[in-house]
């Protein structure tokens, strides 16, 4: 019985090292991302998945759209999602 209750503990006490652990690791990307541009986010998040067009291949209605899309599709956050929109925007 006291075996259990040692491993008990130790479950917790590892569960809460890892909750603070991911908690710290998200945190920093976090602030990483709010000193970056639009034009850095979008080089960098539209490139994963596919061949980034030119700014000037859409209007800022179609963009608009796509903003929409890829906003869920890549998992940005809506800051991200707005800075990458106003890059596009200022440079079509």
């Amino acid at each position: 019985m006291k075996t259990l209750k040692i491993i008990g503990f130790a479950a917790v006490v590892i569960s809460i090292i890892a909750a603070f652990t991911l908690q710290s690791c998200s945190s920093e990307k976090v602030a990483a991302y709010k000193n970056k541009s639009g034009a850095q986010l979008w080089g960098e998040n539209c490139i994963r998945c596919h061949n980034i067009p030119s700014p000037a291949s859409f209007n800022d209605t179609d963009w608009s759209t796509i903003q929409l899309h890829m906003r869920v599709r890549a998992n940005l956050s809506k800051e991200q999602s707005d800075k990458i929109f106003e890059f596009l925007k200022s440079a079509n």
